[in-house]
């Protein structure tokens, strides 16, 4: 009986021991378990990892200077394309001939209009000439004018002078003859009387008489003569004024005459001036006939097709790319970034076409990246973003030659080192990166200082 206890007791001891293989874990569970426990360990390490900061930006290649960038050739005339000289793509130096045009303006179509120019300017230059001359011989007039009046005024005042001296030796004359007179006018009383008494003859006394009647004649005829020199001097006084009033009105005609040649001398040296303009314009106007190249480089697309197009002034013809240009990446950061960034700054570039393996995080794990500094940053944002211009390292492994203006570059300026849970952490609240090393450890220590002051 009790060995047929003992055989049912092993027999459920096997049971249980089957039961309890059924219910242990699986070895591909425990192996999973492990490998999550693995990865998980593996990530939370990571996190921990240095990662360094950057700004991402996106642009195209361009050229530091605004010379070496594509130029449009515009025409600066209106005008016919009579003739191209180059093909798209053709290599041009600084001069060559790209297209020849002519001319569709009925006011320079006329094959002889710089000779006929030309000589409408020597013309009004002789009518200049010739009017200068004849100013100068009027200046001569009035100047004779000038000088004649000065004599005839000395030679008038002479004459009143003259005349005034007369009239004073008449006065003379006349107060003389009438002592005269008197005297006669006495005698003749006196021998009156004595004929009376019989003293005198009656001969005497016609005698008498008569010298009484000649003195009074005299007399008279000395007071006509005084009173016409007296008219004489009056005539030579008012030929005197007349004289000023005569040579005056000369001189102001002459004057007058001068004034208005003058003026049209100024009139036709404007009308010089004008035709010489016009001369000078027309002259050069005919080297625009030609369109050149403005430098050396490649002609990269013709923007009119054909003979005979009709292009107005200032209408783009080509583009040209200037030779060896010095190449620039033109990035856009956003304004948040903006502040972060300075010129001198490092940045890695990465360009369209151009094998690439990229870590942004880790630059010196990149392959195909290269370096650049940035070397302009615009003052003024478009659309809340802004341009930079980002140029080659000179200490690092330069661009490569393969690369043309206008194709496409992705940036990533380089920010400050932090552990890569931080990253993550600020990417999640939408932080701005951290400023570099020196700008954290200055900012650190503007906060310590807040908070010892404060304490």
């Amino acid at each position: 009986m009790a060995t047929k206890l003992k055989v049912i007791d092993n027999t459920t001891d096997h049971a249980e021991l089957e039961v309890m293989s059924e219910v242990q874990t699986p070895r591909l569970g425990r192996t999973l378990a492990y490998w999550i426990s693995g990865i998980f360990l593996i990530i939370l390490l990571s996190l921990f990892l240095p990662w360094t900061q950057n700004i991402r930006s996106q642009g195209t290649l361009t050229a530091l200077t605004p010379a070496d960038r594509p130029q449009t050739v515009e025409a600066t005339i209106a005008g016919r394309i009579e003739q191209w000289h180059v093909m798209e793509g053709a290599s041009v130096k600084k001069g060559d001939t790209i297209a020849s045009l002519s001319e569709i303006k009925e006011k320079y179509m006329d094959p002889y209009l710089l000779a006929r120019l030309a000589d409408q300017v020597e013309a009004k230059q002789n009518s200049v000439e010739a009017n200068r001359a004849k100013a100068a011989s009027m200046q001569e007039q009035i100047q004779a004018l000038r000088e004649g009046l000065t004599f005839s005024l000395q030679k008038a005042r002479n004459k009143v002078e003259q005349t005034r001296l007369k009239l004073q030796s008449d006065s003379m004359d006349v107060v003389a003859q009438r002592t005269e007179l008197a005297i006669a006018e006495s005698q003749f009383q006196r021998q009156e009387n004595l004929y009376k008494q019989g003293l005198k003859s009656l001969t005497e006394l016609e005698q008498r008489r008569m010298q009484l009647q000649e003195a009074q004649a005299k007399l008279v005829s000395l007071i006509n003569k005084y009173e016409s020199t007296q008219a004489e001097l009056q005539n030579a006084r008012t030929e005197l004024n007349s004289l000023r009033a005569e040579y005056g009105d000369k001189i102001a005609k002459a004057e007058a005459e001068l004034s208005s040649t003058r003026s049209y001398i100024y009139a036709t040296e404007a009308e010089v001036a004008k035709l010489q303009s016009e001369l000078s314009s027309t002259q050069v106007r005919n080297q625009y006939y030609q369109i050149v190249a403005p430098q050396d480089g490649y002609l990269v697309r013709t923007l009119k097709a054909g003979i005979g197009e009709t292009i107005k002034e200032g209408e783009p013809l080509a583009t040209v790319m200037p030779r060896d240009p010095d190449l620039a990446a033109e990035l856009y950061v956003d304004a948040l970034d903006l502040p972060l960034i300075k010129p001198g700054d490092d940045v890695r570039l990465q360009f369209e076409g151009w094998p690439t393996l990229v870590f942004s995080g880790w630059p010196g794990a990149s392959f195909g990246t290269f370096a650049g500094r940035v070397a302009v940053i615009d003052n003024t944002g478009t659309n809340g973003k802004y341009r930079m211009l980002v140029v080659p390292d000179p200490e690092e492994e330069p661009w490569p030659d393969a690369l043309r203006v206008g194709s496409g570059v992705y940036g990533w300026a380089m920010l400050n080192t932090v552990p890569i849970w931080y990253e993550l952490w600020r990417q999640l609240n939408n932080f701005p990166p951290d400023y570099t090393n020196e700008t954290t450890s200055a900012a650190d220590a503007g906060s310590k200082g807040g908070t010892s002051k404060k304490e």
